[in-house]
């Protein structure tokens, strides 16, 4: 009588491995986007709260009114004469709109929001 030692996995046993690798996928994947997008709207609006300092300081130094608006060029300038050492683009894609001195910097994306 000859005996078979079988090694390996059977076909059941592969497709029961998958089937829990992939309800794990999916559980993940979601959580992950979420953090994702929960970081690009905090750095986002980290980066407001920089441009509204350094608009802050620019009306400050050039005694500007509550009515003027900054450019983008004169918040960074130069290495002397800079507020920022460059100016910030939004994680999500957006683009920032400065406004004037009694309004806060805005993003395009809804929901990256100064408090």
């Amino acid at each position: 009588m000859i005996k078979r030692k079988t090694r390996g996995f059977t076909l059941v046993e592969i497709m029961i491995v998958i089937m829990i690798i992939g309800i794990l996928t999916l559980i993940a994947v979601p959580n992950f986007l979420s953090a994702r997008m929960n970081s690009q709207k905090n750095s986002c609006v980290a980066n407001l709260h920089l441009v509204e300092a350094a608009k802050e300081q620019w009306a400050m130094d050039k005694q500007k009114s509550t009515t003027d608006v900054p450019t983008s060029v004169e918040l960074v300038g130069t290495a002397s004469d800079g507020y920022m050492k460059h100016y910030p683009s939004c994680p999500g894609g957006g683009s920032y709109v400065i406004n004037n001195m009694i309004t806060r910097p805005t993003c395009s994306i809804a929901g990256h929001v100064l408090n």
